[in-house]
């Protein structure tokens, strides 16, 4: 595997690894998509896309999260975070 296609592959494992983390945080918060990114002032559909690890995010969106969730955003980012 070329170095290039190593890096794009982990950089889909860190997608997941977060997609799991809001996903596992919103439902822990007992909120909605929607009303999660009504708390960040991002789109429902984002949100959804965030969670389905669709979304090559911005360190940006990460502190928007963490933020929402009251976590610190490298937590979001862990694997075995919970």
């Amino acid at each position: 595997m070329s170095n290039e296609s190593n890096q794009r592959r982990k950089s889909v494992i860190l997608q997941d690894i977060f997609a799991r983390n809001v996903r596992v945080e919103r439902t822990k918060m007992g909120i909605t998509q929607e009303e999660l990114a009504a708390i960040c002032g991002y789109h429902r559909t984002y949100i959804g896309s965030v969670e389905r690890g669709e979304r090559n995010i911005t360190l940006a969106t990460v502190e928007a999260l963490a933020s929402a969730f009251g976590v610190k955003p490298f937590q979001l980012l862990v694997d075995d975070y919970e």
